[in-house]
């Protein structure tokens, strides 16, 4: 019985990996936004008024379902513009 309970137990523990992440926009230095805008603009198929209006809704997902290598891409092309940018 109790050789169950420790493999369950096991089974717990062990949680599927992330594959698909979120990246976030929490803030940026009023000095960047434009190099900001269009880095957004880069990387999504946003029109420019688009894209200045989801830049100033801060906090804003940027995009979604993106994969850790293209994640992290993005993030750091915004930290370089000075942005603080996470990955959920």
């Amino acid at each position: 019985m109790a050789a169950k309970t420790g493999a369950v137990a096991a089974k717990e523990e062990k949680k599927p990996e992330k594959t698909v992440f979120e990246v976030k926009l929490e803030s940026y230095k009023a000095s960047a936004k434009i190099k900001i805008i269009k880095e957004v603009r880069s990387f999504t198929d946003l029109g420019l008024k688009d894209a200045k209006d989801l830049v100033e809704k801060t906090p804003v997902v940027l995009k979604a379902g993106v994969s850790k290598e293209e994640g992290d891409q993005i993030m750091e092309k915004l930290k370089a513009l000075g942005a603080k940018v996470v990955m959920e």
